[in-house]
């Protein structure tokens, strides 16, 4: 019988020396997936164990015992002078029951009666299912390094305030929120970001979505319409959906959002959403010439717009981009901004600053949203900002992403060159990845799923169809050796469809 001799792609391999699982059953597991799924094909050959241990830094007793695991369950077989091969094999309905099935389009709206509306926001989704929301996988963007984060000085400031809590900690006493955490979130952005605002503007919320909708439903009625960025992100498109208001696109170039198309529009737009310090996803930043014009035209028309500053902070060259907010002389901007990528999501708050004139009708509107968020983790972060550890983590990750994405740059013109088009970028937590023309995005994206990637196509970010597909690609939260391996994977990924 003819021997199949390939070596194995160490691209299907990626292994987390922090999880819970043991090394070996996680390298087992990569392995068996791989074999199942068909990516190893049958009569592949498997690299020796001291050489695949040397290779991935692990000891050989690690790489034999997933070997033996795999041998003994008929994954593969031993050739005598040869070496170790998948299986030539392996049931038939083995490999059906565990390849992955494909997502069915308009599953939902066959299963479920949805209204309109509801059809509409399920649309809006990219898909992508849960895992995109789950446990980071590489390339998730929008995702700090957990590992990173002060735990300890985080576990201490929220023990403070939790073994004997005050009475006002535990009951409806902030819609706005904690007063303290306004005072240092409004230091904060008027010494950083050059915004113009007091702590009596400054409203607590759960994040950036939430601050837009209580911006959507104070400003806005159903049937108004209001300009968003495009490509822009798609969770924005469902708040304004959610309200009933109409959107009209507008494009996105070197300088950020052009204002130009934004005064041809004849519809009359209310309000328009903008990331002019990092632009999502296309990463520029908007010019001071643009900003001024979109302040003037937003003064001219009395339209409201939505600065979101979604990750200013991570400015790897020089000081972090002034404010949009701080050059409005006639209050039209509502300023929003979170602390999910900075600290790490799961924290829940968010801030928007509104204009003097305009609180209390805020405030009464993030009372009908939500009433009040949890007040304990609030006076920890006033803490945690108030005692410097806030600066001195900033500092830290700046220089840190800065390291990473520099590496990401380099492996990725090591292992993707005339597949993947990747320039360094000056901020942001994600770079564009431009694919070949001719190759969907959408489908590649599917395919690197397959593969444990969580590669965003552009074109999920667009009303329009986009003239190039392009792939959103996140890097903060891996390290060297993670986004090493991870770009052969993904090498592996889009080598199938070049040529097509």
């Amino acid at each position: 019988m003819k021997k199949r001799v390939s070596l194995l792609p160490l691209a299907v391999v990626s292994l987390d020396t922090n999880a819970a699982l043991p090394l070996h059953r996680q390298l087992y597991e990569e392995l068996r997936g791989a074999i199942l799924s068909g990516r190893l094909k049958a009569g592949t050959r498997l690299p020796a164990t001291r050489e695949f241990a040397r290779e991935l830094g692990l000891s050989r007793n690690t790489v034999m015992c997933a070997y033996e695991q795999l041998f003994a369950e008929g994954y593969v077989e031993g050739v005598v002078g040869s070496g170790t091969f998948v299986a030539r094999a392996l049931p038939e309905e083995m490999l059906e029951a565990r390849t992955i099935t494909p997502r069915v389009e308009n599953q939902i709206s066959r299963r479920s009666p949805l209204s309109k509306r509801g059809r509409k926001l399920a649309a809006i989704l990219p898909d992508i299912g849960e895992r995109v929301f789950g446990n980071p996988m590489p390339f998730r963007c929008a995702t700090p390094d957990f590992t990173s984060f002060p735990f300890e000085i985080w576990a201490r400031l929220l023990a403070r305030h939790s073994r004997y809590p005050s009475p006002d900690l535990l009951g409806y006493v902030y819609p706005a929120g904690y007063p303290r955490l306004r005072e240092a979130i409004a230091a904060y952005l008027r010494s950083s970001r050059a915004v113009k605002c007091e702590a009596e503007q400054v409203i607590i919320v759960p994040g950036s979505q939430v601050a837009l909708d209580i911006a959507i439903q104070m400003l806005l009625d159903p049937g108004d319409t209001a300009l968003i960025e495009d490509p822009g992100f798609f969770g924005v498109r469902g708040v304004f959906a959610r309200a009933g208001v109409r959107l009209v696109p507008a494009p996105v170039d070197e300088e950020g959002l052009s204002v130009s198309a934004v005064r041809k529009t004849r519809d009359g737009a209310r309000m328009v959403y903008i990331t002019p310090s990092h632009q999502f996803p296309l990463g520029v930043t908007m010019s001071l010439a643009r900003r001024l014009e979109l302040l003037e035209w937003a003064r001219q028309t009395k339209a409201w717009i939505i600065e979101d500053d979604c990750d200013g902070e991570y400015r790897y060259s020089g000081r972090p981009i002034p404010s949009l907010q701080g050059l409005d002389c006639d209050q039209r901007v509502i300023y929003t901004g979170t602390f999910s990528k900075v600290l790490f999501p799961s924290l829940r708050i968010g801030y928007l600053v509104a204009p003097p004139d305009l609180v209390d009708a805020f405030v009464g509107g993030r009372v009908m949203t939500d009433l009040v968020s949890s007040t304990i983790p609030q006076a920890a972060l006033a803490d945690f900002i108030e005692e410097g550890h806030f600066a001195r983590h900033l500092r830290r990750m700046r220089k840190l992403y800065a390291e990473r994405q520099a590496y990401f740059v380099t492996a990725a013109k090591a292992e993707l060159s005339g597949l993947l088009e990747i320039e360094e970028s000056e901020a942001g937590m994600h770079l564009i990845g431009w694919l070949p023309r001719g190759v969907d995005d959408r489908a590649v994206a599917r395919a690197a799923w397959r593969h444990n990637l969580i590669t965003l196509p552009l074109s999920a970010f667009c009303l329009k169809p986009v003239a190039r597909g392009a792939l959103v690609l996140g890097y903060t939260a891996f390290n060297e050796r993670e986004i090493r391996y991870s770009a052969r994977r993904l090498k592996t990924v889009i080598s199938e469809f070049k040529g097509q």
